[in-house]
């Protein structure tokens, strides 16, 4: 059985205990086996369907107590891979989203855009700004250059939002910069297969 998580810049998919990742453009020839996928991009999902037509939507399954309007399926996905556990899920990739979950429901979410848009937004705004993320930034010092305040004001903007919205409840990041953001929350988890396991959780039910 292959899982696979489409998003907007990636196709991420899940065999055998190992995740891998491709763009749209560079998808293997063919996939073998049963396929179940979830989707936030129809022209991604058309290009899954295209070398393997037999795969199929599991979004219809993927169920999670809200009230809130709209929430991605992804973002269902990722909540529901807490299982019981109740904590703030944040999935960081294009876009940034953090849902608060407590006893299986979920209380409502948060999204800002992800890392790389806010390189993109700087890069629309003036040639002198399209600086590449200095992660390694000392946060506690004000930028002395153009980068480093392009990196200071995408990181701090981000870090603030989540620490406001996480307070002193658990959270479970994940995502392709997931890992990263983590590493600011002493008390995280990180884990990359959060996703797949709400969609392995939907498909037993």
């Amino acid at each position: 059985m292959i899982l696979c998580d489409i998003g907007n810049t990636h196709l991420h998919f899940y065999e055998n205990s190992k995740i891998s990742t491709y763009t749209p453009q560079n998808l293997p020839p063919k996939l073998e086996g049963a396929v179940f996928f979830i989707s936030v991009n129809t022209q991604h999902t058309q290009a899954l369907l295209n070398i393997c037509p037999q795969a199929q939507d599991i979004a219809p399954l993927i169920h999670l107590p809200t009230s809130y309007q709209g929430l991605g399926v992804d973002r269902k996905a990722a909540c529901l891979g807490l299982g019981s556990k109740s904590g703030v899920v944040v999935d960081a990739g294009s876009a940034i989203s953090l849902d608060i979950m407590e006893n299986s429901q979920h209380l409502g979410g948060v999204l800002l855009p992800g890392l790389s848009a806010y390189q993109k937004a700087y890069k629309s705004i003036a040639p002198i700004l399209d600086q590449p993320l200095d992660r390694d930034i000392d946060l506690e010092q004000l930028p002395q250059s153009t980068a480093q305040a392009v990196s200071f004001g995408t990181l701090q903007s981000v870090l603030l939002l989540l620490k406001k919205v996480i307070g002193d409840k658990q959270a479970y990041f994940t995502g392709g910069d997931g890992a990263f953001l983590a590493r600011f929350f002493p008390k995280s988890v990180y884990d990359p297969l959060l996703v797949f396991t709400g969609m392995q959780r939907a498909l037993k039910q």
